[in-house]
């Protein structure tokens, strides 16, 4: 019993922290399908949470929504997201920049921005307070009294159920839709593209705001669910492992959320962990540098075998032989 126990809450708290991956690797996906390197997922997933976490505050201190104030939060991450890809579309796809330099300039500029307006904004703190009004958990009726599965599976945040929606929608849009054969073909082959009409610039353009959107989606995620406010270190590296849940998935919806769930069970062992004792055996520091090595070690050995996009990294330049 003690087993199922534990093994129930380790799914429970996998799902949880895995979300946030799913959203943000399904924002690497779009944009890399579409043949733009996107390194800018950890600061997507930082403006992202630090509006999510700032227009939330605001409506229910200022204008008392209430529980409708998490969820306003949320759409205002969506917008503020896909705004903030803007210059990682213009750089790449209009001045033909380095896509991986472009992507970390807007790495550093998230973070270094979202402080600076926290602080503007609540008189010199550099952290929100804590919210009052964050998700909660659906349980879905019969299912989630299941013992121990009912828990693990059937009792999670909306934007969980929200990120594995959009995983099945993503995988339809783009092997089922005449849109996500453009979107294809303009990350294998925008020449062939361009010479059937298709709009190379324009595909990558709505790519790296779709991608703005999910990945803040993403950090919004976390803010509103695991850390109820955002300071610094709200986002701290998640981002980066997205990148790795993508990589690991070869650029597929389905494959890239099963990696996010992989990798969701190295953060969630930490909590587990720490619940159950076990840190009592295992020195603390070791459980929390796990999820990052993990990363370091699946790259190391599997980067090799996958194949991106034929044409990701690559500018287009309109009528080049």
């Amino acid at each position: 019993m003690q087993i199922l126990q534990l093994l129930s809450e380790l799914t429970h708290t996998t799902i949880v922290f895995a979300t946030a991956l799913v959203f943000a690797s399904l924002g690497g996906l779009f944009s890399e399908r579409a043949g733009v390197v996107n390194i800018a997922l950890e600061g997507l997933m930082t403006v992202g949470a630090f509006t999510a976490a700032i227009v939330t505050y605001f409506a229910e201190t200022q204008l008392h929504l209430g529980a409708l104030s998490p969820w306003i939060g949320f759409l205002a991450a969506i917008v503020a997201g896909t705004l903030f890809s803007l210059p990682h579309a213009v750089a790449s796809v209009n001045f033909k920049a380095d896509q991986v330099v472009s992507g970390v300039a807007l790495n550093f500029l998230a973070i270094g921005l979202s402080i600076y307006l926290c602080k503007e904004l609540l008189h010199g703190s550099a952290q929100t307070p804590t919210l009052q009004h964050v998700l909660s958990k659906w349980d879905i009726p019969l299912l989630s009294k299941i013992p121990y599965l009912g828990h693990a599976v059937f009792s999670a945040y909306p934007t969980s159920y929200l990120a594995f929606l959009l995983v099945a929608l993503s995988a339809f849009v783009l092997y089922k839709t005449s849109f996500g054969l453009r979107l294809r073909a303009v990350g294998e082959h925008p020449k062939a593209a361009d010479s059937l009409a298709i709009n190379v610039f324009k595909m990558r353009y709505i790519a790296v705001m779709a991608s703005g959107a999910l990945a803040a989606m993403g950090g919004a995620t976390i803010a509103l669910t695991t850390t109820s406010n955002f300071s610094h270190s709200t986002i701290s590296g998640q981002g980066y492992i997205a990148l790795a849940a993508l990589i690991f998935g070869k650029w597929r919806p389905v494959a890239g959320m099963f990696a996010a769930l992989f990798f969701g069970i190295a953060s969630a062992l930490k909590s587990v962990f720490q619940l159950y004792g076990i840190t009592n055996y295992i020195p603390v520091d070791f459980i929390y540098i796990f999820p990052y090595a993990l990363t370091i070690l699946i790259l190391a050995g599997f980067v090799g075998k996958a194949v991106a996009p034929a044409a990701a990294g690559k500018p287009y330049e309109k009528g080049q032989r």
